[in-house]
């Protein structure tokens, strides 16, 4: 269960499309004065280097937030954009942020962040990287879902990212989030899950869309970023999505199709 170790892949196109996302939906909950929650289930170690071994031995980096930058798919005043600026302001040119770190750059001093993170490693890593002013659980991410909702304030998002290692995660996922949308029926729920050859995911999605009809369902694919690589594309289920990202999941649809 605690194999999974996202600096291989950060920065990849499934970030890419995820960071994107979660940037733009957060961008829109700020623009109003009022303070907002940010929970997340599977905050991994919050910070990566995209020189490091790991990221350089899988390409996965190149071939997607390098490649995207190269190809100006976002504005420099993108919320994505402004949040890597901000990491990278601090951490330097190679840096890379996790959901947290983006979460971090873009959310404001009245807001509040609640991470869970349960690998001892990660969970180290994700202490360091956002300092002492945000709450970090060493905790089950499915388990705090639960427990941490509804938040102070009720406003807000919760991004549930597991690493889908394990085939319960498919099953567990429609179950978790009808349970969280049940505790807190006005939360900003976002599933991300990868999309894959092997079509491990439809069920999940399939009843995920039935039990949530009006909810934003995206889903972009790209080449596998190896010969044999099982992900052939990223998708984001989004329960009470904000105005707005609608359009930009469009925006994203066109881009991702003409790679």
């Amino acid at each position: 269960m605690l194999s999974y170790q996202h600096a291989y892949h950060a920065g990849n196109l499934a970030d890419v499309h995820k960071h994107a996302l979660l940037a733009s939906a957060l961008d829109y909950l700020t623009r109003k004065d009022k303070p907002l929650s940010y929970l997340e289930t599977h905050a991994g170690r919050g910070l990566y280097a995209l020189d490091a071994a790991e990221a350089v031995k899988t390409g996965e980096a190149a071939a997607g937030i390098a490649r995207i930058e190269g190809l100006g798919w976002f504005a420099p005043d993108h919320p994505y954009m402004r949040a890597l600026a901000t990491v990278r302001a601090k951490h330097g040119p190679q840096a890379y942020p996790g959901s947290p770190l983006v979460a971090m750059a873009l959310l404001r001093d009245i807001d509040t962040i609640q991470l869970c993170e349960l690998h001892p490693q990660e969970f180290t890593a994700l202490r360091q990287a956002v300092g002492r002013k945000i709450t970090v659980h060493k905790a089950d991410g499915r388990e705090m879902a639960l427990a941490l909702t509804p938040p102070t304030p009720r406003r807000g998002l919760m991004l549930i990212d597991p690493s889908f290692e394990e085939k319960a995660d498919y099953v567990a996922m429609p179950k978790l989030i009808g349970q969280v949308a049940k505790k807190w029926n006005v939360g900003i729920i976002v599933l991300w899950y990868p999309v894959l050859a092997s079509g491990a995911q439809e069920g999940m999605v399939a009843a995920l869309r039935h039990a949530f009809p009006e909810a934003l369902s995206h889903e972009v694919r790209f080449p596998p970023a190896r010969e044999g690589h099982g992900m052939i594309g990223s998708g984001m289920f989004v329960v009470n999505p904000p105005f707005g990202l609608a359009g930009e999941a469009e925006r994203l649809s066109a881009r991702f199709a003409a790679l």
